[in-house]
């Protein structure tokens, strides 16, 4: 008996997306720019929640990139992998190598860049991942039957 064939891969390849938006556009939001200037943390805490679809939450990534930034300074190391998750998760174009380089030489803008990708998405990263699901959700339930009246 032949083995069944994989079926044709059609569509984009993997790895091949482009960014909804580039590496150095942080002043497209100036309010996340800021913010994410003076407080990576928060940034960080909320695309790491998004990306880990709510199994790692907003207080807890932002906490840990917190202290890794204070006691070591290679919060970059951390954050360059959820730039790695993102990636997979999306399609989205890069090589390994280069998420760490970008985080380590640009940190703020890569954190702006991803959060700006996830806004792109149709994700409200200020809301948390169970607040998109639900709207997510919501958003994809049947509409209710409607009925003409006379």
């Amino acid at each position: 008996m032949a083995k069944p064939s994989a079926a044709p891969v059609t569509g984009v390849p993997v790895g091949s997306a482009a960014w909804s938006s580039g590496l150095f556009d942080c002043f497209d939001d100036c309010g996340l720019c800021c913010m994410t200037c003076w407080c990576p943390c928060i940034t960080f805490g909320r695309v790491a929640e998004m990306v880990d679809r709510g199994s790692t939450s907003c207080g807890t990534g932002g906490a840990l990139y917190a202290l890794l930034c204070a006691v070591t300074g290679c919060q970059w190391i951390y954050s360059c992998t959820y730039r790695g998750k993102m990636r997979a998760q999306y399609g989205l174009g890069d090589a390994a190598c280069g998420d760490c380089c970008v985080h380590f030489w640009c940190e703020q803008c890569a954190l702006c860049q991803e959060y700006r990708e996830l806004v792109a998405r149709g994700y409200d990263p200020k809301l948390g991942w169970h607040l998109n699901a639900e709207r997510g959700a919501a958003a994809a339930a049947a509409p209710a039957v409607q009925y003409m009246g006379r």
